[in-house]
């Protein structure tokens, strides 16, 4: 009697299976179904093939321009995020019409994704401000790999952009990783020329004018030898008087960040020139008196 069951059993689910395997409106529709899939997966690739190269010809357009003078880094950074949200985007709205086309109701599952983002969104606050705040870093241009900074007091050199952290590494070899959402403060080295600034101590009993011809004749020479100086250096006469000198000011325009390495540059062509010329650069005297002397005197 069992074994008449089991085989009665058996025998109808194979009489279900076949019948459905074997029926034609089924597998017209499961055609359709895929031909609609595939439809959705090919119109997805070349809508998104067509917004990248939108993209890449508005950020092939957007070099150069703008306020901040963008470089290489800058416009490839931004060019992968854009591309990258949109691809997101387009295989997130393809994946749900697929879903759809299977007969998976939809609206349980986004009214889920929508309660799981809120809790996520609460529980995350810090980590949503430190994306959002990347992005409007990188958009901007207010940095970019490379530059030198100082971000919250801290200064160096910027190793990396990400959306959620950047680095900086210091001169000394440190490096601060900052969230993004912490940055407040930001002061960039590197967008503009900046000036090196050499004071020149003298002696009172130099002669201004002849100390001012030598200097000058240094100056050209460092403007023809330092390729970091992109104007004309200037001589900006006595800047103080000292107990035992006379400090004269001059300065020269440099590329970005280069100051450092023209001022050292300028104090050694100086000094060089000065001693051969015979101009006395003051430096503290010891005068010793005996009391024989002193008795005489």
């Amino acid at each position: 009697m069992n074994t008449t069951n089991a085989e009665g059993f058996f025998q109808k689910l194979y009489n279900q299976i076949y019948d459905y395997l074997t029926d034609a409106d089924m597998w017209v529709t499961v055609g359709m179904v895929l031909a609609k899939i595939l439809a959705i997966i090919v119109a997805s690739r070349i809508v998104v093939s067509l917004l990248h190269a939108t993209v890449n010809r508005i950020f092939h357009h957007r070099h150069g321009g703008g306020k901040l003078q963008l470089d290489q880094r800058r416009v490839d950074t931004m060019r992968v995020l854009v591309n990258n949200i949109i691809q997101y985007t387009i295989y997130f709205l393809a994946i749900l019409m697929i879903l759809q086309l299977i007969g998976i109701d939809l609206r349980p599952v986004l009214v889920s994704a929508g309660v799981l983002g809120l809790a996520v969104g609460f529980g995350a606050q810090s980590l949503v401000r430190d994306i959002i705040t990347g992005f409007f870093i990188i958009f901007e241009d207010q940095f970019a790999v490379g530059d030198v900074v100082t971000i919250n007091n801290m200064t160096g050199t910027v190793q990396e952009i990400g959306l959620r952290i950047t680095r900086v590494r210091s001169w000394t070899g440190e490096v601060f990783i900052f969230p993004n959402g912490t940055i407040t403060q930001v002061t960039n080295f590197s967008l503009q020329n900046t000036l090196a600034v050499v004071d020149v101590s003298v002696a009172y009993e130099e002669n201004l004018g002849q100390v001012e011809e030598v200097l000058k004749e240094v100056l050209a020479k460092a403007q023809a030898e330092l390729t970091d100086i992109v104007a004309e250096p200037q001589i900006l006469g006595v800047q103080a008087l000292g107990p035992s000198e006379v400090v004269m000011r001059v300065t020269a325009e440099c590329k970005p960040n280069t100051h450092h390495g023209v001022n050292r540059n300028l104090r050694a062509m100086i000094r060089t020139e000065f001693t051969k010329r015979g101009i006395q650069i003051p430096y503290p005297k010891i005068v010793a008196m005996s009391g024989k002397a002193q008795g005489q005197a």
